[in-house]
């Protein structure tokens, strides 16, 4: 996949997480949009870690801390 490709897929779930976070009511529906956003950082942090490193996995070992 390319960089641009999976940037905006990370921005897409980040702005839908952020939505959802600040006009949710529900508690649990708030917790999910939560772990949205988390999963977008995530994908930054992975994606990133391969483009610019791809012998190292830098990304994919901070995935599993964060």
């Amino acid at each position: 996949m390319m960089l641009e490709h999976v940037l905006v897929l990370s921005a897409y779930l980040f702005s839908v997480g952020l939505y959802g976070l600040i006009t949710s009511r529900n508690m649990v529906r708030a917790l999910m949009c939560l772990e949205l956003i988390l999963n977008a950082v995530n994908l930054n942090f992975v994606i990133f870690s391969d483009f610019f490193d791809s012998r190292q996995l830098k990304g994919a070992i901070f995935l599993f801390l964060l």
